[in-house]
């Protein structure tokens, strides 16, 4: 919900070091009630580069894989995976 929305998509870039975009509702319910919106894209560091803040439209954000590349290769984290098996 809205609360915690964006601290969950921050989090989710930065723990698997990557670029996320996240859509969300956006308008209003039958109700009346409004969605909360929020869509973003959030870079592997958790910086929102874009973000539109309610209704519909685009967010728009340059991708650099070298930055990314970069991250991974200073905060290797994702190489300390382990995979549980059932």
């Amino acid at each position: 919900g809205k609360a915690h929305w964006e601290t969950l998509i921050r989090a989710r870039a930065i723990e698997n070091q990557c670029y996320v975009l996240s859509s969300a509702q956006g308008g209003y319910h039958a109700s009346g009630r409004e969605t909360h919106g929020n869509s973003m894209i959030v870079d592997p560091w958790g910086v929102i580069l874009d973000r539109l803040p309610r209704g519909s439209g685009v967010v728009i954000a340059s991708i650099n894989r070298e930055y990314q590349a970069s991250l991974r290769k200073s905060l290797p984290a994702l190489k300390h995976r382990t995979v549980f098996k059932s």
